[in-house]
């Protein structure tokens, strides 16, 4: 959540920076300002109010103690008692309206983010690995999937419905090393392994963004105030909400495979066959509480340990620079890391590392103390890696002229 001071402080700030991602809430925006013009003038009177209450009340104390009548004075105080207190309660109120408002405001946009108004302006910043020129038309994952007996997608909506699909055979074992691969990686660059509950509360869902806005999102289970997760960044974050970390204990870096579930609201008729576009699929996740001054650092060690998988993995992938426009809610500055998938011809997302700055922490109330003073931290989040899409691209990428796959060596232990 954006800083209630800052908007206070720097209106125009923030509206700039919802200008930036081409967000349309100039409706919101207005009625907000109108709230906080409010807000601000009742503030100064309750202010005045309190330094009348004090200053009659030392009168009242003196006179008192001198024996002198003071029933005027009692008088004063009394009505301007209920007055002190209606007023802070209509305060109190209003800053409530305030914080509800803050809450479905997205992240500031980093300085360092590019402008632009939706995906076709991010920007490569670099290439790794070639992609394999093929001698033979490369097939998509599905048909590859389903000639290897690998996947069975016809189960899958038998079973619950379209974008579901269920992993078999020699496929299931590729689907599981991919996973104990990811997870070994991971805490080979210092993240520890955690497995956390794949169900969270309203509360945890709002730490990290979620929640209030994008409900439609994520599945609630009926009756019940718990929601499936739609990704390890919830409850990993919030491992430490409501918490004050020493800064000795800082950077913190937790890494966690878990099953996921979207409702992908939005996204009919997008990749409607094979495994790209899931209700419910499986990511190994990264997750760094920080410094302040530490974030960025530890955003781009975090892209290099997605990018040492991929690297191990022969998958040819670029890291590309989201633009403002096509930022998530919580970060403030995103970079994606893209997968070659030579069956669709194209790079397409497989993991998105987002510095959040102190956006979740603050909506958290992630704390670090140093020097005797508890601050805001950083939070950082990235897929390393969504493990169907790895699947994916690890068909695509190896695939032999007669269909079969050929298995990268960093997998081989692991079967």
């Amino acid at each position: 959540m954006i800083d209630r001071k800052l908007l206070l402080q720097d209106f125009d700030r923030v509206a700039l920076s919802l200008k930036k991602r081409n967000n349309a809430m100039d409706d919101e925006l207005e009625r907000l300002r109108e709230v906080i013009t409010h807000y601000k003038k009742q503030l100064i009177e309750l202010e005045s109010l309190q330094a009348f209450q004090n200053k009659v009340s030392k009168e009242f104390g003196i006179k008192m103690a001198q024996k002198v009548d003071a029933s005027d004075l009692k008088k004063e105080l009394e009505n301007n008692k209920i007055k002190l207190n209606e007023l802070s309660k209509s305060v109190g109120e209003l800053e409530q309206q305030i914080d509800l408002k803050l809450s479905i405001i997205p992240n500031l946009v980093d300085e360092k983010t590019p402008l632009g108004a939706s995906e076709e302006y991010n920007i490569e910043i670099k290439k790794i690995l070639t992609p394999r020129v093929f001698t033979f038309k490369p097939k998509e994952h599905f048909e590859l999937a389903q000639q290897n007996g690998w996947i069975d997608f016809e189960s899958g909506v038998k079973l619950a419905k379209s974008r579901f699909s269920v992993i078999r055979g020699f496929g299931a074992k590729i689907y599981r090393a991919l996973i104990h691969l990811m997870l070994d990686f991971n805490e080979k660059n210092g993240f520890e392994i955690i497995y956390t509950p794949a169900l969270v509360n309203e509360k945890m869902l709002f730490g990290t963004g979620q929640l209030p806005k994008f409900k439609e999102d994520v599945f609630k289970i009926e009756n019940e105030n718990l929601y499936l997760i739609p990704t390890a960044e919830v409850t990993l974050t919030n491992l430490y909400n409501d918490t004050i970390i020493s800064v000795e204990n800082l950077p913190i870096k937790m890494t966690a495979h878990t099953p996921c579930f979207r409702s992908e609201a939005g996204s009919a008729g997008k990749d409607t066959r094979g495994m790209i576009r899931q209700h419910q699929f499986d990511k190994v996740e990264l997750v760094a509480i920080t410094h302040p001054k530490e974030s960025d650092v530890m955003q781009e060690h975090m892209l290099e340990s997605a990018s040492g998988i991929l690297k191990a993995l022969e998958l040819p992938h670029r890291f590309v620079q989201l633009c403002s426009g096509d930022l998530g809610f919580s970060a403030s500055n995103t970079i994606d890391i893209e997968v070659w998938l030579p069956g669709q011809n194209c790079y397409r997302e497989i993991s998105s590392v987002s510095n959040t700055r102190d956006f979740q922490a603050r909506r958290a109330k992630i704390r670090f103390k140093e020097n005797q003073k508890n601050q805001l931290a950083h939070t950082l989040n990235g897929s390393s890696l969504a493990v169907g899409r790895t699947m994916v691209a690890l068909m695509e990428n190896h695939q032999q002229a007669d269909g079969s796959i050929h298995i990268p060596k960093a997998l081989e232990k692991y079967l």
